[in-house]
C-alpha cells in the first residue's frame, strides 16, 4: 500500500476542511473511503466530483500506481473537483 494524495477544490476542500491530504490506498477509491471517514460532510460532494490526475480522468478503480504513471511518482495526487457553477 502507498500514500496517494487528494487535492481538494472548491466544495470538497469546504467538506474536508483542508486543501489536501495523503492517505494510504492501493485504489483511488481507498483513499476516498478513508478521506470520508476523517471529514463525513465529503460524503455529499465526492460521488459528484470529477477525479483527475494532470487533466486525464480517473476512477475509483484506478491504482495507486497507475496515478503515479499519470502524475508525479513520486507523489501521486488526485484532485477532486465538484460540479462548478458560473463562467
Amino acid at each position: 500500500m502507498s500514500d496517494l494524495g487528494l487535492r481538494y477544490w472548491a466544495a470538497a476542500r469546504a467538506a474536508a476542511g483542508c486543501d489536501q491530504e495523503r492517505h494510504p490506498a492501493r485504489t483511488v477509491a481507498d483513499a476516498l473511503a478513508a478521506a470520508e471517514r476523517a471529514h463525513p460532510a465529503l460524503a455529499r460532494v465526492l460521488p459528484v466530483s470529477s477525479l483527475l490526475v494532470d487533466g486525464h480522468r480517473v476512477t475509483p478503480e484506478t491504482s495507486v500506481a497507475e496515478v503515479a504513471e499519470l502524475g508525479d511518482a513520486g507523489h501521486p495526487t488526485v484532485e477532486v473537483l465538484p460540479p462548478f457553477a458560473g463562467g
